[in-house]
């Protein structure tokens, strides 16, 4: 016999983030519509983990039996695990960055490093694009958001920064409107334990192979769906508006 379960999710957006979210969407559509090919200029840059161990949320893992079997699977308190960092955008995919210290130990970000990672990798491989026709965004991680860390980005980037106290705003809670979040993350995390690595070299190298055979015409549809995205959220936002109105209509209307 056979048992199958599927875990829902429901991930709520406070109204001031519904509001943080249209007012992108409306910024970038506006964009769009002045240049076609705005999506196109963004570099969507973001980390992740990827474990050793291919390590699952606990919350996400169910074993189901006719029996109480008490079962117990075993995981490292700490595994091993890399950090990733790529920014994704209509001509490729910069990167894969790998954040390591001065010994070659994977570590995890931390604003110093990502400012070093900004200027002594990322940068200089813009010397071969246009940096005056592109846009940079970021999430609002705390080692990005630092005074430090936006300044740099500044420098090269002006006001077409995309991010948490950036000119332009990164809504937060939009994981759904970044394509390395939507996309590339788990494309990656699909293939990259097949040959089930034992070492986190051999782990660093499928994440690279993976993000190098990516193809073009992949990228191009991912990009092109951003635009589908943008729609979808202006759409959704503009009824949650309408029903907080109509609920707070109501209730105002109740004490009358």
């Amino acid at each position: 016999m056979n048992f199958f379960i599927q875990k829902i999710i429901f991930v709520a957006l406070h109204f001031k983030y519904d509001q943080a979210r249209r007012r992108f969407v409306e910024w970038a559509q506006n964009e769009i519509a002045v240049v076609p090919d705005f999506h196109k200029r963004i570099l969507f840059s973001d980390e992740a983990h990827f474990w050793l161990n291919g390590y699952v949320n606990k919350q996400n893992c169910r074993i189901w039996s006719e029996a109480n079997l008490q079962v117990y699977v075993e995981t490292p308190l700490h595994p091993e695990k890399l950090t990733v960092w790529c920014a994704l955008w209509g001509g490729g995919i910069i990167g894969p960055y790998f954040f390591k210290n001065d010994e070659g130990h994977n570590v995890t970000v931390n604003g110093d490093q990502y400012r070093a990672k900004i200027t002594n990798t990322f940068i200089p491989e813009l010397n071969n694009h246009d940096v005056q026709e592109l846009w940079f965004k970021q999430d609002g991680a705390t080692c990005h958001t630092a005074r430090a860390t936006i300044d740099l980005l500044k420098d090269t980037f002006g006001d077409r920064l995309i991010s948490r106290f950036g000119p332009v705003n990164w809504p937060p809670r939009s994981c759904d409107l970044t394509p390395l979040d939507y996309f590339q993350w788990s494309y990656v995390n699909s293939l990259i334990y097949a040959d089930k690595p034992q070492t986190l070299d051999h782990l660093e190298d499928n994440v690279r192979r993976v993000i190098a055979d990516i193809r073009p015409q992949m990228l191009e549809k991912v990009i092109e769906n951003w635009t589908s995205r943008l729609d979808y959220i202006r759409a959704a936002v503009a009824v949650l508006c309408q029903k907080s109105y109509l609920k707070c209509n109501a209730t105002r209307l109740s004490f009358e």
